[in-house]
Order: C-alpha cells, then sequence, then structure tokens
C-alpha cells in the first residue's frame, strides 16, 4: 500500500513550534487582560455572583453553551461520528423539551426567590438544612467531576504540545501532564477570580468564538485536502459502515435496545430528565438564567443555547465525518490504537499556525468549563454554607458587601479543582481507570437525588429537610444499582433475567425514586423564607 499522503503536498505540516506557542501566549494574555478590565470595584456577594442581573440574554445564551462543551466535546464528539454516526446529535431532542420543562417549572421560581444561588430557594421551601445538604452534594460532585476533567483534558493537550510528528508511542510524562493541567486550571482561576460571573460570561463569548473559529478552520483543512466534492464526499458518507452496517449519516436510531445510549427513545425519554438536572438543579449552568434581566430573558436564554448546541455539536461530528472521509481516502493519516482521531490530525496534519489557533481553541474549550465551574462552587459554599453557619455562630453580616471574601473563594475552588486534577495524574492507570470514571460519573449520582428533591420543591407543598437528605441518599443508591457491573447481577437473581441500561436511563429511573422520597416528608409546621436577609432580598429593592 502506498505511504498516506499528507497536506505536505501542499501546506506545511504541523509542529508545534514557536509561532503556535506564541498564538497560544496571545491566547493566554488576552484571557487575563479581559478579566481585569471586566473586574468591577466594590461588588458585594451578590453582584459578584449575579451581575446585579444585567447581562445581556444573547451572551447568557453563549455562556451556557461556552460552559455546557467541555474537552470532551472537542476530543470525543468527533471521535464518535468517526467510528459511528450522527445519531448523537439525536440526544438534542431530549435536551431541547429539557430546557422548555426548566423555562416553564425552574425558571419563574428559582429566578424569583431573590437567592445567590438555586440552593437558596430551598431554605425557603425546606429550611436551612436542606439548602446545606444539598449545596454539600453539589461542591463534593462537581469538585470531583471538575477535577478529573480538568485531567483528562491536559491528556490530548500534552500530546498536542510536547509529543513529535507521528509518534505513535507518545505517553505524557507526569511532569508534561502537571504543566498542561496548571495551564488550564491556575490561569483560568486568575482571570475568573477579577471580575466574578460577569467576566466569566464575556470571557465565555470569546473563548466561544476561538472554538468555533478552529472548528471551522478544520472542516476546510479537511475538505482541502480530501480533493472530493460535495457530491462525492456525501455518497462516501452514505455507504453502510462495516461494523455497524449503518451510514454515516444515520441521524435517529429507532432500536428499542436499552443499551444503546444515543436512540430516539433514550433521547425523549432519558435524555430529557438528566439535561432537566443538568440545566436546573446544577448550579454552575443555572446560574447563567440567574444573571438575566428578567424571568423571560432567562428562560430565553436557556432555550437559545440549546439551539446553538446543536449547531455546535454538529459541527464537531461533521469534523469527525471529515476525518472519516480523510483516512478513507488517504488524505489524513489514521490515528494509532488510544490517540483519540481529531488531536492526532492537529498533531500532523494541521498547518503551521493554524494548529496554534486550533490548540488555543482546545485551551479555550476545557477553560470555558472549568471557570464557570469554578464561580458556581464558589458561589454555593459562600452563599448556602459559610454565611448561613456565621449566622448560627452569632456573628453579623456585614462582610457580605466584603468583596475579598468571594474572590478568596473562587480562588481556593480554583486551586483545590487545580489540585485535584493533579492527584489524578498519580491515581490514574490506563488499565484500571475505574478512579477516574467514578469522579467524571460523579454528577450523575449527585443530580438523580437532586432533580428528585427539585421537582418535590417546585411541584408539591410536601417535604423537609429529613426527606430532602433522604432522598439524595436514595438517588446515590438508585444509580449505583443500575451500574453496568452491578445491574445484571441482582436482577439475574431476582427476576432471573439480567437487565443492563445505558447510562441515559440512569436518572429518569433514579429520579422516580428520589421524588417519592423526598414527598414522604410532611410538610414544614411554619414554612417561610429563613435565609439571610442579603440572600433574599431583590437587588432592585436593595438599591432603592
Amino acid at each position: 500500500m502506498d505511504a498516506p499522503l499528507t497536506l505536505a503536498n501542499s501546506l506545511p505540516l504541523a509542529v508545534f513550534g514557536s509561532i503556535d506557542w506564541c498564538i497560544v501566549g496571545g491566547y493566554f494574555a488576552l484571557m487575563i487582560y479581559m478579566g481585569v478590565i471586566a473586574a468591577r470595584k466594590d461588588q458585594d456577594t451578590k453582584e459578584y455572583f449575579l451581575a446585579d442581573r444585567s447581562m445581556p440574554t444573547w451572551a447568557v445564551a453563549i455562556s451556557i453553551v461556552a460552559t455546557s462543551l467541555s474537552a470532551a466535546t472537542f476530543v470525543s464528539v468527533p471521535d464518535t461520528a468517526f467510528g459511528g454516526n450522527l445519531s448523537y446529535l439525536a440526544l438534542y431532542i431530549g435536551a431541547l423539551l429539557s430546557v422548555v420543562v426548566v423555562s416553564v417549572v425552574f425558571v419563574p421560581k428559582l429566578y424569583r426567590a431573590g437567592t445567590v444561588t438555586i440552593y437558596g430557594y430551598l431554605d425557603q421551601r425546606f429550611g436551612q438544612g436542606a439548602m446545606i445538604a444539598m449545596s454539600v452534594a453539589f461542591l463534593l460532585g462537581r469538585m470531583l467531576a471538575s477535577g478529573a476533567r480538568l485531567f483528562i483534558a491536559a491528556i490530548p493537550l500534552c500530546l498536542l504540545m510536547f509529543a513529535k510528528r507521528h509518534d505513535a508511542s507518545f505517553h505524557a510524562t507526569h511532569g508534561q501532564l502537571i504543566i498542561a493541567i496548571c495551564l488550564i486550571g491556575l490561569v483560568g482561576t486568575f482571570y475568573t477570580s477579577f471580575g466574578g460571573i460577569r467576566t466569566v460570561i464575556w470571557i465565555d463569548v470569546i473563548q466561544f468564538l476561538i472554538v468555533i473559529g478552529a472548528g471551522v478552520m478544520s472542516v476546510l483543512v479537511i475538505f482541502h485536502a480530501v480533493h472530493l466534492s460535495v457530491h462525492d464526499t456525501l455518497q462516501l458518507l452514505n455507504q453502510p459502515d462495516a461494523k455497524t452496517g449503518h451510514s454515516k449519516l444515520l441521524l435517529i436510531d429507532t432500536s428499542r435496545d436499552l443499551l444503546k445510549p444515543y436512540t430516539i427513545w433514550a433521547a425523549i425519554f432519558g435524555y430529557t430528565v438528566l439535561s432537566t438536572a443538568t440545566y436546573g438543579v446544577d448550579q454552575d449552568l443555572a446560574q447563567r438564567f440567574l444573571v438575566a434581566k428578567s424571568v423571560t430573558r432567562g428562560a430565553l436564554s436557556l432555550i437559545w443555547s440549546q439551539l446553538i448546541s446543536i449547531v455546535v455539536v454538529f459541527g464537531f461530528l461533521l469534523i469527525g465525518l471529515m476525518l472519516y472521509v480523510g483516512v478513507k481516502t488517504n488524505a489524513i493519516s489514521a490515528s494509532p490504537s488510544g490517540i483519540a482521531i481529531y488531536p492526532w490530525f492537529l498533531l500532523n496534519d494541521m498547518p503551521t499556525a493554524l494548529s496554534g489557533i486550533a490548540i488555543a481553541g482546545f485551551f479555550a474549550i476545557a477553560q470555558g468549563s472549568m471557570d464557570s465551574a469554578i464561580n458556581a462552587l464558589a458561589s454555593s459554599a459562600v452563599a448556602d454554607i459559610y454565611y448561613p453557619l456565621r449566622r448560627r455562630g452569632g456573628r453579623s453580616d456585614e462582610s457580605n458587601h466584603d468583596a475579598a471574601i468571594p474572590k478568596l473563594a473562587v480562588a481556593g475552588m480554583g486551586a483545590l479543582m487545580t489540585a485535584l486534577g493533579v492527584v489524578c495524574v498519580f491515581l490514574y492507570d490506563e488499565k484500571n481507570r475505574t478512579l477516574i470514571d467514578f469522579a467524571l460519573g460523579v454528577l450523575t449520582f449527585a443530580f438523580t437525588g437532586m432533580l428528585g428533591v427539585f421537582l418535590t420543591a417546585l411541584l408539591t407543598r410536601r417535604g423537609n429537610t429529613a426527606s430532602v437528605i433522604a432522598a439524595l441518599l436514595t438517588g446515590i443508591v438508585a444509580v449505583v444499582l443500575m451500574q453496568p457491573t452491578i445491574l445484571p447481577r441482582w436482577t439475574g437473581a431476582v427476576f432471573h433475567h439480567p437487565i443492563a441500561l445505558a447510562w441515559t436511563w440512569w436518572t429518569p429511573i433514579g429520579t422516580i425514586f428520589s421524588f417519592a422520597v423526598c414527598a414522604m416528608g410532611s410538610p414544614r409546621s411554619s414554612p417561610g423564607a429563613t435565609a439571610p436577609p442579603f440572600l433574599v432580598q431583590p437587588i432592585s429593592a436593595r438599591r432603592s
């Protein structure tokens, strides 16, 4: 067989050299500059975490998209299309349905509660203990998940920054992984701490544009390398795949196999509930609709974000399809086993300078989810745990207007998340990813119980602190029992027929049980808000 052709026929091959490092350095300088100019003096806690509820709808929508994307989107979504088809996109049917549910059921009550975080609403419904329990569940889940994601993002980043071209044997050293983690984590923490959520949103917009530019540029470069017409490209993609038997253009999978995560049924019934949890009970994303100018604009920002997400995810799937065509026609080199195709393409077949822009896009997508997470973690730690416990100790709330407290919280959360990413470097084992997989999936365990609690709070008059804690534990137990290594064992013993479920079904099933447990609790005898005045007082009232 002839050696694979590359872009060397017409364009210089990628070597991550001085030009690329200058581009990446320019990206970091821009992020720090944006953080500094977006900073405002004399911000109290609510202004720091809610930006005076003055952010424009379009910026909030883009920020939601940038936050929901991750390094996994950059790496795994092209791989999904490369090895499969377009059926992953069907999940966004469920995502669209979920944001409508969140916009109608969640946004009005949570926005009008006037709290810094969505968990403050639970103080008003169930009591301060319920709010603290929910915040602790969020803090543990989000911190572990984001720390693991930071580590996972560092792996392809090391390939891009330190590997030599066509080096299939490259394995990042501990030192290289730590450098990559610190570049993503500490720089992101630095610029995020300046201006709070306002800084995060505007930087998210810039990062989103960089990511889109990198994606569009990649598609054009691959299309140029392939030298096929659009018609010929579609014909190649429409041929049945040898492994799956389906066309690469398959969008709707109507299979009833519960082990398949991307079927139309999993999208409508499973992913709708999972996305409702993601956008309705995760402070990381829910914080966005709290900073909008009104309830209506908050709801619109969620809906617009999903429409934009569909376009973005389709773009990354398109990259995967084009890479498939490139490998099939020997226009680009295939990646070795264990290395994702898109980073391999960026390293080996992307022209110099353009590769620097693409890698800046990778930094942008990794930091876009990380900076939002540390801001959300800090808001929950300060508003839902620190100040309530401070009040219980009889101390005044005058320090609530001290801008140093939220900034220190952001810095602390960012440093802790970066440290967790570094710890993952030493825990990671390629042959046994149990610890990393647990950290990445821990939010599913937390979200299941959290969604049951919020549905009880928003749809019923029942529940109390004890039932909230019981519901959170029920959600964890339910998801544990549905794990692929556990579910077939006990279902086989009980029903004499082993059952296995794809991950898209875990949250909806677990939520039913957690909701039932939370609703068993009798209503509080004296319902009403018990949160500190600065947490529940609307900003407009405070200004007057």
